[in-house]
């Protein structure tokens, strides 16, 4: 009875994480355009909208009779999943080379120009609304907020809790002050409410630009959706980001970074890749939380769609994200970068190319 109660309330937590978007949202859109397909009178929806199964308690229900997550191996997770001593001091004093480093999951820091930005930063022990359930973090962190360098940008890509977290956008608004925030239309009441100036937030719908400390910033779509509570789904837009470095960059195309945040598969890197002549020097994009497909492939890419990403946007390089933290889907921890190298070699790219870093690793660019 116990081991029922438990998996109840894991699951419900859950829901909240990387449920199904089944709740119509009530009330309004204040930012409804009819003439922007993405728009609905009530919130926002994708571009290309995939017909799955999005049944939550059924998967759930088949997860309990399958026993699946896997049970991590007898040293934890973290046995298998090693990371770096992160260089914290020199990314402390570092303005003038570019580099990036993975902090974990979705957490990304690029500087370039001399510009500290970091992407979806999750810095708490669970992925969850709540302190006692929920996915937990599976390897240490690899830097307290106290150990990173001044943030000047920081990326929030949409506002499910393993990238929204509350915890951290209260250090993150306490210790970075100037910080300016680039985000999805519908966040600047919510990062308010936690301590950060509206003054600092600038709310982008899909295609918008801004430019902030000379680094232009634009929103671009993804295949996913949004839901914090019971009532708000899809009341506050998702999608990526590219970033454009015209100080540093190439002639005539700047340097170019792109991160897609949470997505599944579709049309939409197409049409990035069409947006952007030239392509991307880099790009971060999800390799985990994919399994089963039929519940996660309207919402999460495998490491196969990650490749094939990588092509859509021109991309020359690629980092894997979003993986190797938390516990999120079926299949075990450590899969996904076994499944990119399969995947790598179907699509004929060098896996000198896609990058595997290990947690808290920095590459000098």
């Amino acid at each position: 009875m116990k081991a029922i109660v438990k998996w109840l309330l894991g699951a419900a937590t859950l829901a909240g994480v990387v449920g199904c978007a089944t709740l119509l949202a009530p009330g309004s859109n204040p930012y409804f355009d009819a003439a922007k397909r993405h728009h609905t009178a009530s919130g926002f929806r994708n571009n290309y909208p995939h017909a799955t199964d999005q049944n939550f308690w059924k998967w759930q229900y088949e997860r309990l009779m399958a026993n699946v997550p896997a049970a991590p191996p007898p040293g934890g997770w973290a046995s298998v999943l090693p990371g770096v001593t992160p260089e914290a001091e020199f990314l402390r004093q570092n303005r003038g080379e570019r580099t990036l480093t993975w902090l974990g999951h979705a957490t990304v820091l690029l500087q370039t120009s001399g510009v500290n930005v970091i992407t979806d930063p999750m810095f708490s022990d669970r992925a969850s609304p709540v302190s006692f359930a929920g996915p937990k973090r599976q390897v240490p962190l690899a830097l307290r907020v106290d150990e990173l360098p001044v943030i000047d940008v920081v990326f929030i890509s949409h506002n499910h809790y393993d990238h929204l977290d509350a915890d951290t956008v209260r250090a993150f608004s306490a210790r970075f002050p100037g910080a300016v925030y680039v985000v999805p239309l519908g966040f600047k009441a919510w990062l308010s409410s936690h301590g950060v100036p509206a003054t600092q937030v600038r709310e982008l719908d899909w295609w918008d630009r801004v430019n902030v400390r000379g680094l232009d910033f634009t929103l671009v779509p993804a295949q996913h959706w949004s839901k914090r509570t019971l009532t708000d789904t899809n009341q506050m837009l998702w999608g990526g980001v590219a970033i454009e470095d015209r100080a540093r960059g190439g002639t005539p195309v700047p340097w170019r970074f792109l991160y897609t945040g949470d997505t599944g598969y579709s049309q939409d890197f197409r049409d990035i890749g069409a947006r952007f002549a030239g392509g991307f020097d880099w790009l971060a994009v999800p390799i985990g939380a994919y399994e089963p497909r039929w519940i996660m492939k309207a919402q999460h890419v495998n490491p196969d769609e990650s490749v094939q990403i990588m092509k859509d946007v021109g991309a020359r390089q690629a980092l894997a994200v979003h993986w190797g933290t938390f516990v999120l889907t079926d299949e075990p921890l450590d899969q996904p970068p076994k499944d990119l190298a399969i995947a790598l070699q179907r699509h004929g790219v060098p896996a000198a190319q896609f990058h595997v870093f290990k947690n808290g690793e920095t590459r000098r660019l």
